[in-house]
């Protein structure tokens, strides 16, 4: 059990952390991957952020128009498919991206604080493998680069 009680502490303290992090840029801890991951991929399909982030396709809906209303992104109809929207970052977004990914790093980095760089990576190689196990039991296919990205 205490595997389960540490990935929770881990979880909720990081978040809250980042979150105080992020807030000067108006963002918080379940906003900036899709907003790094837009500016990264401007036109990006809204429909394929559901094949990158393992989370519920309304909390995606939402997130979106959340950063539409903070004047972070814009969205456009896909001249292919009427029902799903390209997204592009606007200057706001690209002016703070760096800061962004930058406190992104910086708390990567707090996080595997006193590890040795080897130990960093077995951390990631074991971090990755119960994340598919996980996924694996509860019958949720994604690409195996997907959980690199």
């Amino acid at each position: 059990m205490q595997l389960l009680k540490w990935l929770s502490v881990t979880d909720r303290f990081y978040k809250i952390y980042l979150d105080k992090q992020l807030a000067p840029y108006g963002i918080n801890n379940s906003q900036y991957m899709f907003l790094i991951k837009i500016c990264h991929s401007p036109g990006i399909l809204q429909d394929s952020l559901l094949n990158m982030f393992y989370v519920h396709p309304s909390n995606i809906v939402r997130t979106v128009a959340t950063l539409e209303k903070q004047g972070m992104i814009t969205r456009s109809p896909n001249d292919k498919d009427k029902r799903t929207c390209k997204l592009y970052p606007t200057e706001r977004a690209l002016s703070i991206i760096d800061e962004i990914q930058m406190i992104c790093e910086k708390t990567e980095a707090l996080l595997l604080q006193g590890m040795s760089e080897s130990e960093q990576n077995l951390f990631m190689d074991f971090l990755i493998q119960a994340g598919r196990n996980i996924t694996s039991e509860l019958h949720i296919e994604r690409k195996g680069e997907e959980f690199n990205d």
